[in-house]
């Protein structure tokens, strides 16, 4: 094992820079509380408005409005480009740099949609929060992952959905807050979305750049000083040792073995993106914004559920979206006349879905790839972004036409999901990143074939 200790210095630079994963976190918890909210609705989709008001018969559909599923969607579509351009930062850039950059469009980006007034400014504003989010995205994790001791290392990749988490709590109290507020309450809410940016603006000044990110750029000496920096001791020549020799490894790599590792990223991520439960944060069912403290506790039980680091949960969103199917389906959508059977039904779901986010919020990210770890990273959150964009373009006229079924959907690919981690992953603890492809991935009787 590599010496290491935890310092104040680098405790802070994980906390600094995991408020990436905050903004994020922010922006999916907001997104569904605004576009629910009537001022919001009346400036910008009045004729999603009137629908909703006339919504008696059929409630699945009041929010079917491609335009209005664009406010969500733009985000991700625009995180998905954004993320290419942010590997190439990385790399010649640095770790450092490239988190200074996704602060200051997830800043612009949130003044302009607190600021806008018309449907252009408000989309422009969100593809600027996007370009933030794919930079984000694709350098926090990877500063995470290579600043982290190798004892400590799934604590601190794991700081990422925390905060993912943290954001998303914060969101709703903020939404709960905010909708109470006319007519300006929903740019409150997305206003808000800068402060955490603003932190993290400071705080790309405060982290270092990672003893990799700067060996591979040719600064070896201030990489191993660096590296000693944030271990806190003097004796890193072994850890050092390693980090060269996968950069220099990463170099001579022909480019069908980079091909191959790349659609290693991608399958990976495939399977983890399409069923994630954010559908949930980003179009909540109105059903459940009528008793607004359920909020809290569903957005509370995530954030506690990440804090764990037990996996081996997906019956339990299985379980959690077949119950929801049934819920439903016998409720066949009108809750408009009784306050008390309205208040049934969303306790019964709660208890499904809180169950689901539980296993949803202890889905562990997967580690770098060694030597392909700035462009695996690219792939992983394009991957994640192209399917999550669709999900959040699609989902709301999924439920329209799908109604109760498309819970079928979903939970049809968790099991897909939980198939694919059981026979695919391999363990990675207790592995230096910068040996995993040697002691992992070359191990293991399916990957080793395409190394």
């Amino acid at each position: 094992m590599n010496n290491s200790k935890i310092t104040l210095y680098v405790m802070s630079c994980w906390i600094f820079a995991a408020f990436g994963g905050l903004m994020f976190g922010y922006d999916i918890g907001i997104s569904g509380g605004v576009s629910a909210m009537d001022d919001f609705l009346i400036k910008f989709f009045p004729h999603v408005y009137q629908t909703k008001l006339h919504a008696k018969e059929n409630n699945y559909c009041k929010y079917d409005n491609w335009l209005l599923q664009l406010f969500t969607s733009s985000l991700y579509i625009s995180a998905l480009f954004a993320s290419f351009f942010a590997s190439k930062a990385a790399t010649k850039l640095g770790r450092k740099i490239t988190i200074l950059i996704a602060s200051i469009f997830f800043i612009v980006g949130a003044v302009l949609s607190a600021v806008a007034e018309n449907k252009l400014m408000l989309i422009f504003g969100r593809i600027l929060f996007g370009v933030g989010v794919g930079f984000g995205n694709e350098t926090v994790p990877l500063f995470l992952t290579e600043v982290a001791p190798i004892q400590h290392r799934g604590a601190v990749n794991i700081m990422f959905q925390l905060f993912v988490t943290i954001g998303i709590f914060i969101a709703n109290l903020v939404n709960y807050g905010t909708s109470m507020i006319h007519p300006n309450g929903w740019r409150m809410s997305l206003g808000f979305a800068a402060i955490p940016a603003v932190i993290l603006f400071i705080g790309s000044f405060v982290i270092t750049d990672t003893p990799t990110s700067l060996v591979e750029r040719g600064n070896e000496e201030q990489g191993k000083s660096t590296l000693m920096k944030i271990r806190g001791v003097s004796d890193v020549e072994a850890e050092y040792k390693e980090i060269v020799a996968a950069c220099e490894q990463a170099k001579q790599q022909p480019s069908d073995r980079v091909f191959r590792l790349t659609n290693c990223w991608i399958g990976l991520k495939f399977v983890l993106s399409v069923p994630d439960i954010l559908v949930v944060d980003l179009n909540g069912d109105d059903r459940i914004r009528k008793l607004e403290r359920w909020v809290f506790i569903l957005a509370g039980v995530v954030l506690a559920a990440t804090v764990l680091t037990v996996m081996k949960i997906f019956v339990g969103e299985i379980v959690s979206e077949k119950f929801s199917v049934l819920i439903h389906r016998f409720d066949g959508g009108d809750y408009g006349e009784e306050k008390q059977a309205v208040e049934d039904y969303v306790k019964m779901v709660i208890k499904f879905i809180l169950f689901a986010l539980l296993a949803s919020a202890l889905h562990l990210p997967i580690l770098a790839l060694t030597e392909t770890r700035t462009t695996g990273f690219a792939f992983a959150v394009s991957t994640n972004m192209l399917f999550t964009s669709i999900i959040a373009q699609l989902f709301l006229t999924m439920l329209c036409t799908m109604k109760a079924y498309i819970f079928f959907f979903f939970s049809g690919w968790i099991v897909v999901m939980g198939l694919f981690v059981f026979f695919f992953l391999p363990e990675t603890k207790g592995v230096p990143i910068d040996s995993m492809v040697e002691r992992v991935w070359m191990q293991h009787p399916i990957w080793k074939r395409l190394f």
